[in-house]
């Protein structure tokens, strides 16, 4: 069995893409943007501006993400510390916000977003 931090890209790349068609989708699309939104921030180190889709909970002006296999993935790093800006699609339209990422003692990582008014 594969270690969690060598998903192959492939089976990622390929999920995420059939993510993504359910949230478009005229039969699904509704329920699916109840729990799945993309999330579009530029990278720290390259500069390059990436999307990818994400599980979230919505409270008011806040939205939390509880990221899985945390040590399979990277976009979450962008957020350690002060954390910084990104966007979140929600009802249909792009919403700016300021996400920071922590990872607790048992090794979980959340990323909390305030979403701008």
């Amino acid at each position: 069995m594969a270690s969690q931090g060598s998903l192959p890209r492939q089976f990622v790349d390929g999920f995420n893409t059939c993510v993504l068609r359910l949230r478009s989708s005229r039969r699904w699309g509704r329920l699916v943007q109840r729990h799945i939104t993309i999330v579009t921030y530029t990278g720290r180190r390259s500069g390059r501006t990436f999307s990818t889709p994400v599980g979230y909970r919505r409270t008011a002006g806040t939205v939390t993400i509880a990221v899985k296999l945390p040590d399979a993935k990277k976009w979450w790093r962008n957020f350690l510390g002060d954390g910084g800006p990104l966007s979140l699609h929600l009802d249909g339209v792009n919403r700016p916000g300021h996400a920071v990422a922590r990872r607790d003692d048992r090794g979980r990582v959340t990323v909390t977003v305030a979403l701008d008014s």
